[in-house]
């Protein structure tokens, strides 16, 4: 990977359509792609399937920092270049997926303790640039350097609505009033949560999506890095 490759932050809050548009952004620059949602949501799963309370701040910290230390989450690239999240070498890509486990993330990411077994591994894996990664305070705490920066929302009812799709879509019954009320919910954890707050960085680009398309929302983003990538190359501020 070039010296001159960028690292890109994309935050926003849960149904926004993240995880979707920072795949396309990666495979559109030829970037690697960093799922941190999906790193909390594996390690709310381990919680889950080994007995930990999602609420329980000192066996969530024990938990996390011994999946951290052995590496024990990593990411792959999978069938038609899907990425696939390995939690200690087994694909959870879809096991990860389910509301329940979406709540579950929410919950670990607050304590301080997960967060600091995982902000290590995330910068790391930043380090030499040509990275996506998304999340809900890469721009804020993960990397708050990140060259390229974009905060990528839309109506609550917007996004419970893609959730709901995506949900059926997988041969779940969700009720799009109960999945409303848990989207607004989790907003509200996750702005109000005291460690490393959902918020947009001041020096991030609002990407509201609620009337644009995917490939819109990719396409801005992708150009608006590509200038980023041209300003660096040239010494140029990248506004210029």
């Amino acid at each position: 990977m070039s010296a001159r490759e960028v690292c890109v932050a994309i935050d926003g809050p849960a149904g926004a359509g993240k995880s979707t548009v920072s795949r396309l952004v990666a495979e559109r620059l030829g970037y690697v792609l960093l799922d941190t949602g999906a790193l909390y949501r594996s390690i709310a799963l381990a919680a889950k399937e080994s007995g930990v309370a999602w609420d329980d701040g000192e066996k969530m910290s024990e938990l996390s920092h011994g999946i951290a230390r052995r590496n024990g989450i990593t990411f792959e690239h999978g069938a038609g270049g899907a990425p696939r999240i390995l939690l200690d070498g087994r694909d959870v890509s879809t096991a990860i997926r389910t509301q329940d486990i979406a709540q579950g993330a929410s919950k670990v990411s607050a304590l301080p303790g997960v967060r600091d077994a995982l902000l290590e591994l995330q910068r790391a894996a930043a380090q030499g640039g040509g990275v996506v990664l998304e999340g809900r305070d890469i721009g804020t705490v993960v990397l708050p350097d990140a060259e390229a920066k974009f905060f990528l929302t839309a109506s609550v009812e917007v996004r419970a609505g893609r959730r709901h799709r995506e949900l059926t879509e997988r041969g779940e019954t969700p009720d799009l009033a109960e999945v409303t009320r848990e989207i607004r919910e989790r907003d509200e954890r996750d702005t109000q949560r005291p460690v490393a707050p959902l918020r947009k960085a001041d020096d991030a680009i609002l990407v509201e999506s609620s009337g644009l398309g995917i490939d819109q929302v990719v396409d801005a983003i992708v150009q608006k890095v590509q200038l980023v990538r041209a300003a660096r190359d040239s010494g140029a501020p990248s506004g210029s």
